[in-house]
């Protein structure tokens, strides 16, 4: 599913999503396809759900957005463990 239609199907809504067609760019992560997974009024009950998801199976790549968001770019974070300074 692409993102307007996401925003068609859950307006004003969190939507915990599945990135099934991304790209990455300057320090960007572009999503052009999805597939939702569940919905939310607000944004700690969606923060809550992709906890869960990530946790089982953190190769997956989930993330939660509004809907109200014109486009589905996020900037890219890395989490690792650093060498000797």
């Amino acid at each position: 599913m692409r993102w307007k239609e996401v925003q068609e199907h859950f307006p004003n809504e969190w939507v915990v999503l599945e990135a099934t067609k991304a790209h990455s760019r300057e320090g960007n992560r572009y999503i052009e396809e999805v597939v939702v997974i569940d919905r939310f009024d607000n944004s700690t009950a969606a923060m809550r759900r992709y906890s869960e998801l990530h946790m089982q199976d953190p190769h997956r790549e989930y993330c939660f957005f509004h809907t109200s968001r014109p486009t589905l770019v996020a900037r890219e974070r890395y989490v690792g463990v650093r060498g000797p300074r």
